[in-house]
């Protein structure tokens, strides 16, 4: 099964934004249209109102003429629209008309005007005269002909006039309803063809805003993951910083920081323990070593001696890495190529006792200053050439290298050690030999005193027989230069 992709936050909202905006939208527009369905309301202007409340109060008299009467209605209109004027025609050609008509108004009407439903008439923007609204009405004097305006004048209007026109025809069957498998198609693509640019444009803008957003509102937890990525053994009781770190994502941050805090603790608790058992070991162990001193000269007697040298070391090769963790001691600058050589000095009698020739060579004839806790790098040194001394082959010859890029380098002649157990060979307690007499610890304990000290510890590869290892260390006042464990033959 393949592993989902990690998805970007920032994209998943943008995306979510933009599908909920437009059904939002969407949504808005078809609760305003069912409204208005039901509501069926009706926003008349002033001048349809003035022809709304004279169509309801005109009538005739008994000669048959036009008056009109003066409605609780049109009264409230007069009180709001003192200069209302209005002139009112029917076909027979009775007129009432009311009010300070303009001229231009006086002679409106025609075959053309009766013919007319509704109309707005108007003068250019420059002109002056008022504009009114004419209709042709159904009443109680039957069909007449409105013509009024609530404005004498447009001076009187407040200096500022708002006019929305909406004009819907829609094709009609032969009884006059509305053809909706004509009208439905148009209809939509009319919708669609307002609301997909308003949509669009809440896209863009949702698409350029939120990945801002994002990364302006994670900039805490981005500041906050960089301070995790430098969490390592040597700081691991650090604490994330939660100020800067959005509210949702708080709680993690706590539960990651009580993890650290709890694996603190129980390494701790580790270390405590090896520390302890390492001393415990010690005293049976000396009393071993005396009372096999005291046991007659025999092969068994030999391997017992040995076994128990075995442990001792492996005792102490304990001890010296849980010291490591406390990194105790003050550092001194010392020379790297004196203090090579006084170490293979000290280990010539072991190496010549397991059949080795000892060799050391300095490819520097100035010192090599580097600044280190001494007693340290010589323990890491010994645990190289003691690794040398197990798995060299007992033959051959072991060299101890030193140059003035504060490198130290250990050649031994056995059988080396293959490419695919180079990493593992550094795991405490891993041999590339099961049935050899160390521990596995040493090679760790070397890179462990390296890195403590900005150093490193390599396996060199090449054309060469046996083994070469090389301890790497900065030398003081020159900048480090990268260790040789990529050169080949």
């Amino acid at each position: 099964m393949k592993d989902p992709r990690p998805r970007s936050l920032q994209w998943v909202l943008v995306r979510r934004l933009i599908l909920l905006q437009a059904a939002t939208f969407v949504a808005f527009i078809a609760l305003l249209i069912a409204i208005l369905t039901i509501a069926q309301p009706r926003l008349i202007i002033d001048n349809e109102a003035a022809i709304k409340h004279l169509s309801e109060a005109v009538a005739r008299d008994d000669g048959g003429g036009l008056y009109v009467r003066d409605t609780e209605e049109l009264r409230a209109f007069r009180d709001d629209f003192p200069s209302l004027w209005f002139v009112i025609r029917d076909g027979a050609g009775h007129i009432v008309r009311q009010g300070s008509v303009p001229p231009a108004y006086a002679a409106a009407g025609g075959v053309l005007m009766t013919n007319i439903g509704r109309a707005t008439l108007r003068f250019d923007q420059g002109d002056r005269r008022p504009e009114a609204a004419f209709a042709n009405v159904d009443t109680d004097a039957g069909r007449v002909q409105i013509l009024a305006s609530s404005i004498a004048s447009r001076d009187e209007n407040d200096g500022l006039e708002v006019e929305i026109s909406v004009n819907v025809d829609t094709a009609k069957d032969a009884n006059g309803n509305p053809d909706w498998l004509r009208v439905l198609p148009v209809l939509a693509l009319l919708i669609l063809g307002l609301l997909l640019p308003i949509i669009l444009v809440m896209g863009v803008a949702t698409l350029v805003t939120t990945p801002a957003v994002v990364r302006r509102s994670l900039a805490g937890l981005i500041s906050t993951a960089d301070q995790a990525g430098r969490i390592d053994i040597d700081n691991r009781a650090v604490q994330l910083e939660t100020a800067r770190v959005p509210t949702e994502i708080a709680p993690m941050v706590h539960a990651f920081n009580n993890a650290l805090s709890r694996l603190d603790e129980g390494y701790d608790q580790r270390n405590r323990f090896l520390t302890d058992a390492a001393h415990e070991l010690r005293t049976p162990i000396a009393i071993l070593r005396t009372r096999a001193e005291l046991l007659q000269e025999d092969p068994q007697s030999a391997s017992l001696r040995k076994d128990i040298e075995r442990l001792s070391h492996l005792a102490q090769q304990l001890l010296d890495r849980q010291v490591l963790e406390h990194g105790s001691g003050s550092r001194e600058t010392v020379d790297l190529a004196a203090l090579a050589r006084t170490i293979a000095a000290d280990f010539a009698p072991l190496a010549f006792e397991a059949g080795y020739e000892l060799d050391f060579e300095a490819r520097t004839t100035r010192p090599v200053p580097v600044l280190v806790q001494a007693q340290q790098i010589e323990q890491a040194v010994a645990n190289l050439l003691r690794n040398a001394v197990e798995h060299g082959g007992n033959r051959g010859t072991i060299t101890v290298l030193v140059d003035a890029d504060g490198g130290i380098e250990i050649h031994d002649e056995g059988p080396g050690i293959p490419e695919a157990e180079r990493d593992r060979v550094f795991e405490p307690f891993y041999r590339l030999r099961p049935r050899s007499s160390g521990a596995g610890l040493g090679l760790n304990l070397a890179r462990e005193i390296a890195r403590l000290h900005a150093g490193r510890v390599d396996i060199l590869y090449g054309a060469w027989v046996g083994a070469r290892i090389r301890l790497q260390l900065p030398v003081v006042g020159v900048a480090q230069t990268a260790a040789p464990s990529a050169a080949s033959a």
